[in-house]
C-alpha cells in the first residue's frame, strides 16, 4: 500500500464461525485491507452493504438461502464479489459467474491464494480456482447458438443434405439417398454455402452446428 492510500474495505458473508474467523485474520493481517462488516446469512447483508465494502468474500451455502442471490445486490451497491465456497461443481461455478461473481475460489485454497485473490479482484481481475477454471473453459468450448434470420435458416432438405455430408456421402450418393438429381443437390449446396457464408462441405457442417441449425 502506497503512502496516504486508504485500506480497501472488505466485507465477509460466511455462516461458518471457524471459516469466518480465518477470513477475518487474513484481512486483519493485511495492511492494505480493513474489515468493514460481517454477515452470517442473507438476512444480514443489507447492514453489510450499508457499510460500503469495496469487496465481499461471499459464501454460497447459507442458512437462509444462497449467496447467488446476494451477488447481484452487491454489484448494484458497487461492491465486488469474490466467491469462496466449498461447492466446486460445474453448475454452481457457472451459476455464480453468470450471476456476476468477480472471482471464484474454493475454501481449501491456501491463505496466500485467498489474499492474492482479494487483491486481484480489487484491481479488476477475476481470480478463478483451477477446478473452477476447467468448467469455464468447457463452457467456452461449447457451440455458441445464435438464432439466424429467417432468410439464412436452412430448409429441412438442406439440413438433410448436410447430415448426409457429415456422414461421408458424396453428391451422387446423397442424391440417390434423397431421391433427387445431382444437379438439384448442387443447387442446394449453393444455397447452403450462401446462407452459412462458407466454401466447403466441411465448413458448412461446422458452421451449421455452431449456429444450432444442425445436430449430429
Amino acid at each position: 500500500m502506497t503512502k496516504g492510500q486508504q485500506p480497501r474495505r472488505i466485507g465477509v458473508l460466511e455462516d461458518s464461525g471457524p471459516v469466518r474467523d480465518h477470513f477475518l485474520q487474513i484481512i486483519d493481517e493485511a495492511e492494505d485491507l480493513t474489515l468493514c462488516g460481517v454477515a452470517a446469512c442473507l438476512g444480514e447483508t443489507s447492514v453489510l452493504l450499508a457499510a460500503q465494502p469495496d469487496l465481499v468474500l461471499t459464501d454460497l451455502g447459507l442458512p437462509d438461502g444462497s449467496g447467488l442471490d446476494f451477488i447481484p445486490l452487491a454489484k448494484a451497491a458497487g461492491a465486488r464479489s469474490l466467491v469462496i465456497t466449498a461447492f466446486g461443481d460445474r453448475d454452481t461455478v457457472l451459476a455464480a459467474l453468470s450471476a456476476g461473481a468477480d472471482g471464484y475460489l474454493l475454501k481449501d485454497s491456501p491463505t496466500q491464494a485467498v489474499l492474492d485473490g482479494i487483491r486481484v479482484t480489487l484491481d479488476g481481475g477475476a481470480p478463478i480456482s483451477a477446478a473452477a477454471a476447467v468448467f469455464l473453459l468447457e463452457r467456452f468450448r461449447e457451440p455458441v447458438v445464435v438464432a439466424a434470420p429467417a432468410a439464412e435458416r436452412l430448409t429441412p432438405r438442406e439440413t438433410e443434405l448436410l447430415t448426409l455430408f457429415s456422414r461421408g456421402y458424396s453428391y451422387k450418393s446423397a442424391a440417390r439417398e434423397l431421391g433427387i438429381s445431382p444437379l438439384t443437390v448442387g443447387d442446394h449446396v449453393k444455397a447452403i454455402y450462401r446462407k452459412l457464408e462458407v466454401n466447403s462441405r466441411g465448413e458448412a457442417v461446422f458452421a451449421a452446428v455452431q449456429r444450432g441449425q444442425l445436430r449430429l
